[in-house]
Formats: structure tokens, sequence, C-alpha cells
């Protein structure tokens, strides 16, 4: 099948997924859910739908058992909007990339705080090369 139908089924799929979880899921165990991405096989019976939640690791695990649980009622969702011949089964995935990306901006400012010159003056970041091939680096002053 053609990437470029695969990636529209996709988005159609994270975006049935997203909006049926924010609007009609009345499950108390699923809240704090994004959906973050959605993959589909190239034979479109299966679909991954990539998802973050913020909490802690016992409330993300019990989302997951909501949304589990709530994926035949997505799945019949996504059977109106879709107009293939089969529908995608919907298997959830939790998305750790958030977490990962907020953990890893946490450490670069650890280390820029440590490495800071005593005068004060925290180095912010460059800015790339100029024309002569040097990069320029900025200074915050306080």
């Amino acid at each position: 099948m053609k990437p470029h139908r695969l990636a529209r089924v996709a988005e159609v799929i994270r975006e049935v997924a997203s909006e049926t979880i924010l609007f009609e899921l009345r499950d108390p165990r699923v809240k704090n859910v994004t959906v973050t991405r959605a993959e589909v096989s190239g034979d479109l019976q299966h679909a991954k739908v990539y998802v973050s939640i913020m909490g802690t690791p016992k409330e993300q695990e019990l989302c997951m058992h909501g949304l589990r649980h709530a994926a035949g009622f997505i799945q019949s969702k996504l059977a109106r909007r879709l107009q293939t011949r089969f529908t995608p089964s919907v298997k959830f995935i939790l998305d750790q990339g958030v977490k990962k990306s907020i953990e890893m901006t946490r450490l670069i400012n650890e280390a820029l705080a440590e490495s800071a010159p005593p005068d004060g003056s925290i180095p912010v970041a460059t800015t790339g090369p100029t024309a002569d091939g040097v990069a320029e680096e900025e200074s915050a002053e306080p």
C-alpha cells in the first residue's frame, strides 16, 4: 500500500482516538491522556496508538487498563469514520517520549548550572556559525 495513504489513515486514527478519549469516554480511570501518534500496519488490520499519560506510574497503569478496556468503543467510532473494508484493531502503547524529553531538559539545565562561571553569567546557547565559520556564544547577564 502507498505510504501516503497509510499516513493519512494513521492520522485519522490518531484524530478519532484523541477526540473519543477527550470528549466521549466516561471512564474515570482515563484522565490526563494525550494521543501522541498512531501507526497502522500495511494491510490496515492493526493500529498502534501511542499515548502519553501524566501522573504516577500507578495512575499510568490504571489509565492504560481503562484504555485497553475502551479499545472496542474507540474501534467502533473508528469504523464509522473510516471507509475501508476492515477496521483496524486498536492497541494502546504508553509513549515515554515526553517523559524522556522532560528528563533530558532537566539534565541539560542541571549541567549548565554546574558549569556556570563563578561571575554569575550563564552561557545560554550558541547561535550557530557566522560568516567566518566561527560560532558566536551569547551569555545572559543577570
